[in-house]
């Protein structure tokens, strides 16, 4: 055996090897991954030791590929249908075959355990979604009228005097993700709320997160063209972040955990900021979405009360801004 890892490295290639001779690709296949993830470990292997890892990758692609269409197969005999079937089964099937990651709720702030870990919520569960589409026409429409007074967009993340500022993925202080707050840490703007009265009434009815000094936060998000914000994670996971897009050029893409969905004008969704997600803005013009926040349906109304009535004595001890420490 040798000292820098290549005598280990032949040995798992040469076992590989000799259950292919037998036919027996998958005991192969099992040899010939170890020895990859071995070499990779090692950084740079002997010349002589690179013709047969080629190899090896080329079985274990070779022979992933038959087994994921055997599985299928089978799968697809027994009723199961990709795009009817189980979602949950479905994410199983990429998570067994490495070609997903199972993301979790990671709130930099408050978590509340026990929680479904689902990147968007379903529809089904959001039964007041429907008409806050179809009030989208008149939202825009208030939209359009501060876009007239673009001085008004200020930072989405803002340094802070009473606290120190971390870089914040290159985000603080950045006008290229930027927003008008019509409520902000659950206080309302009266200056610009007076002026979208169409926008607050069409979330009238909405089951709004309300954390006094805390959320509703509820603005209109604008990502610049060409900019990105950066892979983050929300402060709480008690709620959802919903979107209503408004004006969405084609190109502008957020990620939730393994989900990548691309914004359409009307069409709203919610999901778990304090699941890994990040935004681009390809196109070469500004995206604008109006974004508020609700409580999670599993959040009974006795944690809601509880969950206030504990900010609310953090905030009477230490008072700060919002989510700050």
């Amino acid at each position: 055996m040798s000292s820098d890892g290549s005598g280990d490295l032949r040995d798992l290639i040469a076992r590989g090897d000799a259950f292919m001779a037998r036919g027996d690709g998958r005991g192969a296949t099992a040899f010939y991954t170890r020895a990859v993830q071995l070499a990779r470990q090692m950084g740079q292997v002997s010349p002589d030791l690179v013709e047969p890892l080629q190899r090896a990758v080329s079985v274990i692609h070779t022979q992933t590929a038959a087994y994921e269409a055997h599985l299928q197969s089978r799968l697809n005999a027994a009723g199961f249908n990709p795009d009817q079937s189980s979602a949950r089964f479905s994410l199983s099937l990429d998570l067994m075959a490495g070609r997903k990651r199972l993301f979790f709720q990671e709130p930099r702030f408050y978590l509340f355990p026990g929680l479904p870990q689902i990147e968007y919520a379903d529809r089904e569960s959001l039964p007041w979604l429907d008409a806050v589409e179809r009030d989208a026409s008149l939202i825009r429409a208030e939209l359009q009228a501060l876009l007239a007074e673009p001085e008004l967009f200020r930072p989405y993340v803002e340094s802070r005097e009473d606290r120190p500022n971390g870089d914040q993925a290159g985000m603080l202080d950045n006008p290229d993700w930027s927003a008008i707050f019509l409520w902000k840490d659950g206080v309302e703007q009266s200056g610009i709320a007076a002026r979208c009265p169409a926008t607050l009434k069409a979330l009238a009815a909405v089951p709004l997160c309300r954390i006094p000094g805390r959320t509703p936060s509820i603005l209109f998000s604008k990502l610049s063209a060409g900019a990105r914000i950066p892979p983050h994670n929300g402060v709480i996971n008690t709620r959802l972040i919903c979107h209503l897009p408004l004006i969405t050029p084609p190109g502008c893409r957020l990620r939730v955990g393994n989900t990548v969905r691309e914004w359409r004008d009307g069409v709203a969704w919610a999901f778990d900021d304090t699941i890994e997600h990040e935004a681009r803005n390809d196109s070469d013009h500004d995206r604008i979405i109006l974004i508020f926040d609700v409580w999670k349906d599993e959040i009974t109304p006795e944690e809601r009360g509880l969950i206030t009535a504990m900010f609310g004595a953090i905030d009477a001890y230490a008072p700060s801004q919002a989510w700050g420490v």
